[in-house]
């Protein structure tokens, strides 16, 4: 049976075993966003709404390894804009036997990573990070970026409310050419089940 073929059945069983995620399958908006992000006059801020799908899939079998996850895609737009300014397509998967969760996921500017961490099945609060350079949790980025905008880490924090409601704050650090210090590019939001 191939688990990729699973995402429009949403399967009591799959949902069952998706640990912290289980609460998050589903289709999902906000309009809370809040991103920082780089500008030639320095941070820009961007209000934006959201809308994220999260669709259950699994088992996927590695050898020993059984994993269980959400199949995504994010399309942010800024408030009051009808042209996204970010999307994102990936998984959010669950490690059962080592309690772990990941998330992987590319941009369409040539940006990809993995990132991991450690949560209980029933956690409210999930983190994960990635490190440049890391064979495991990492990320990779295209030469341009790489020399001008060099992600050297991501940091994501998913927050599950006692009102159905989900909330995310991530903090991707910049290496910008000519610069010093560290950028924060940070972007967090709040978003309800859709009707």
């Amino acid at each position: 049976m191939d688990p990729f073929n699973k995402a429009t059945d949403i399967d009591t069983d799959i949902i069952g075993n998706l640990g912290p995620f289980a609460p998050l399958a589903g289709i999902w908006e906000g309009e809370k966003g809040i991103d920082i992000a780089p500008a030639r006059e320095g941070p820009a801020e961007t209000r934006y709404r959201e809308r994220i799908t999260l669709d259950p899939i699994g088992p996927v079998v590695n050898g020993p390894q059984v994993l269980y996850g959400l199949k995504y895609s994010t399309v942010a737009w800024p408030m009051g804009e009808s042209d996204p300014f970010h999307e994102e397509v990936g998984y959010w998967l669950w490690d059962p036997q080592e309690r772990q969760v990941m998330r992987c996921f590319m941009v369409p500017r040539a940006v990809t990573l993995i990132a991991g961490g450690n949560a209980e099945p029933d956690a409210k609060i999930i983190k994960m990070a990635a490190d440049v350079g890391s064979e495991t949790f990492g990320i990779l980025s295209n030469p341009f970026l790489d020399t001008a905008f060099k992600t050297v880490r991501y940091e994501l924090t998913i927050t599950i409310h006692d009102d159905g409601s989900f909330s995310y704050a991530e903090d991707t650090q910049l290496k910008i050419h000519g610069q010093d210090d560290i950028f924060h590019h940070t972007d967090e939001n709040r978003l309800s089940r859709s009707a």
